[in-house]
């Protein structure tokens, strides 16, 4: 069954969603993700995940949104950015193009934490304009520090740290041939670097704390681990759709 709005005719789309009026939108982003995965990991990530929830529950999945908000990272070559107001406006046309076709039921699946707010933006507006409509959205990176249970050999930022163990381990097992495991490396905070007010909001520039892009332990990675942690995310996942969309 194809799952790919994208990839339907018109007439299979309209007879899909008097089947199911779910979608999964995935965004991400384009940026630095160390030397040694791709600068579209976020992106190629949720896209994958989102594919593999929709042939579980029903869902159709969404044209996806590659560049985020990416300010944090743009001192690194190759990275991409948009704007608050430019990311969600585009997501905004997209959620009402599809509400116009009878959708109403969405769940974001967001690779890129600075995207996060403006889809709570909308989520809200969303819930206050139509009742009738539901959202919820899946914060990956935070999702899987939360369910990827003891497959990780580090805790903390040495394992979900930017583009250490738990992201290359993903990508290891999902799209092992854009990984260089070369080039993977192990970078560890000087003491006088790690956060010692994590109860605290705060804002820093990423090339502040790492000059090659990654911020924990990339070295001890493997698609085992990563196949597990998509297995344990995916099942949570499975179980909130069908639980929460009565899909």
């Amino acid at each position: 069954m194809n799952t790919i709005l994208r990839e339907m005719s018109w007439t299979a789309f309209e007879a899909r969603v008097k089947e199911s009026p779910l979608v999964i939108i995935p965004t991400g982003a384009v940026e630095v993700y160390g030397p040694h995965l791709p600068m579209g990991s976020d992106i190629l990530v949720v896209e994958e995940v989102a594919k593999r929830l929709a042939e579980a529950t029903g869902a159709l999945v969404a044209p996806s949104m590659s560049v985020g908000e990416s300010r944090i990272l743009t001192k690194f070559p190759g990275t991409l950015t948009t704007s608050e107001e430019h990311f969600k406006g585009y997501l905004e046309d997209l959620c009402e193009s599809l509400r116009g076709w009878g959708i109403r039921k969405f769940l974001f699946i967001t690779g890129h934490a600075g995207n996060v707010p403006m889809v709570n933006s909308i989520c809200k507006t969303y819930k206050m304009l139509y009742p009738e409509i539901q959202t919820a959205q899946i914060d990956w990176w935070r999702f899987v520090g939360v369910n990827s249970g003891d497959v990780l050999e580090h805790q903390g930022y040495m394992a979900h740290g930017h583009a250490s163990e738990c992201a290359t381990s993903i990508l290891l097992y999902l799209r092992p041939e854009l990984v260089n495991m070369s080039d993977a490396v192990c970078y560890e905070l000087p003491k006088e670097q790690e956060n010692q007010f994590p109860d605290i909001l705060q804002y820093f520039s990423i090339d502040e704390k790492t000059k090659i892009g990654i911020i924990g332990d990339a070295t001890c990675a493997t698609a085992e681990k990563g196949e597990k942690i998509i297995a344990n995310c995916l099942n949570r996942m499975t179980l909130f759709v069908k639980n929460y969309y009565n899909a």
